[in-house]
């Protein structure tokens, strides 16, 4: 199968690797230069599970990709915030039968994709995966994940079966889901907390669990998510999900430094605060749920990133 991995981040150069591994044609389209210079020059350079591992694969600048090229699956590993963005500047290898899988963390990406793509060839995915960007064209991929993809379009079962069989075949454990909106809100709830709450106190996700106020604070954000998610006929189990967070404190994962953190920390760019955390405020005062955890970080993220943009 042609793929296009459209946003080769941290998570979209997994996926590439791993596809690219699996003996695929996979071009890598991403908007940042240096990144795409550096892979082009030595290849993408990842530390594996503490091996390192070299890949070269095709790699363009999303402003420059040529029209006449066709691809059979886009995977979207933008930022939420640049979705709008890069699906403007691939309309040209956007053919009548590519199928769009979007990968993205955070709420509310379906709206902006129909856009830009038919909505039979919209598959809307959910993925547990992991990974870290370490500079131009170098990556950390470490541990075992998953994913979870469903059709936007009716009728269109088959088509998301195949693609998460095609997935598998490279490792990457993909699987059909017939309530993919439940996992998404599942996922918001991981970086509705880890996110947002590293980011902040400069910390890893092992040491905000260690911290004495670290339950009362996931339970209070969790809480405010499914109060959200109830409007919308999504029913979150707060005592699972609370869990399923506080798993992130497993010493096979403790280190892991999130992608907010990431993002503003080590690399002084915006956040997606406002597809999670500011995405159920506003859901909230929509619904008339109040929110004010979620209100409250999502200012502190935004104040934070003002502060930082200053220096």
């Amino acid at each position: 199968m042609k793929v296009a991995i459209a946003g080769a981040g941290a998570m979209g150069s997994r996926f590439g690797m791993m596809l690219a591994q699996g003996g695929n044609d996979v071009t890598l389209i991403d908007g940042w230069l240096a990144h795409i210079k550096a892979i082009q020059e030595n290849g993408l350079q990842a530390n594996y599970n503490g091996k390192n591992v070299s890949v070269h694969l095709p790699v363009k600048l999303q402003s420059e990709v040529d029209s006449t090229e066709k691809f059979d699956l886009v995977i979207i590993f933008t930022k939420s915030m640049q979705l709008a963005q890069m699906l403007s500047d691939i309309q040209g290898v956007l053919g009548q039968k590519t199928k769009v899988l979007c990968l993205l963390n955070g709420l509310g990406h379906v709206e902006t994709l129909e856009k830009y793509v038919p909505r039979e060839n919209i598959f809307l995915g959910n993925t547990m995966w992991t990974a870290g960007l370490e500079g131009p064209g170098k990556v950390k991929l470490f541990g075992f994940g998953s994913v979870e993809l469903q059709n936007v379009g009716e009728r269109k079962e088959e088509d998301a079966k195949q693609i998460a069989d095609f997935l598998s075949q490279s490792g990457l454990n993909a699987s059909y889901s017939d309530n993919i909106l439940y996992s998404i809100y599942r996922k918001a709830c991981v970086n509705g907390t880890m996110n947002c709450l590293t980011t902040l106190l400069d910390c890893n996700m092992g040491q905000f669990g260690a911290t004495s106020t670290a339950h009362q604070i996931v339970v209070k954000i969790v809480n405010e998510f499914a109060a959200v998610a109830k409007v919308e006929k999504i029913n979150l189990d707060v005592s699972e999900l609370v869990k399923h967070v506080e798993s992130c404190y497993d010493p096979s994962v403790a280190d892991h430094y999130p992608s907010m953190y990431q993002d503003l920390i080590q690399n002084k760019r915006k956040t997606e605060i406002d597809y999670i955390n500011g995405a159920i405020s506003r859901k909230g005062q929509k619904y008339g749920v109040p929110t004010p955890y979620c209100d409250l970080l999502t200012a502190m993220i935004h104040a934070k990133e003002e502060l930082l943009e200053a220096k």
